[in-house]
């Protein structure tokens, strides 16, 4: 079963950004999936599979907006790794 969540959004804000009511979701929900990737929250793979995109294309868009696959610790590596 899918959850819905819904939001409030002005028509300013879709004529502003340009975009109708289906645009502003998916860019919505791109930018929660990098936020909480990157604040560890979920997985790139996790992410991946919210926005139904292959892993690697969820990759390079977090990384293009500065995401950071890993930060060079060791918790980092072993969470990484863990499923190998």
């Amino acid at each position: 079963m899918e959850n819905v969540i819904q939001i409030e959004c002005p028509s300013e804000l879709l004529l502003g950004l340009h975009v109708n009511v289906e645009n502003l979701a998916d860019i919505v929900k791109l930018e929660a999936a990098i936020s909480l990737f990157n604040k560890g929250k979920i997985s790139y793979g996790m992410a991946a599979k919210w926005l139904d995109i292959p892993r690697v294309s969820f990759l390079f868009k977090a990384l293009e907006q500065g995401g950071v696959l890993l930060e060079d610790s060791v918790n980092d590596f072993r969470r990484e790794t863990k499923s190998l």
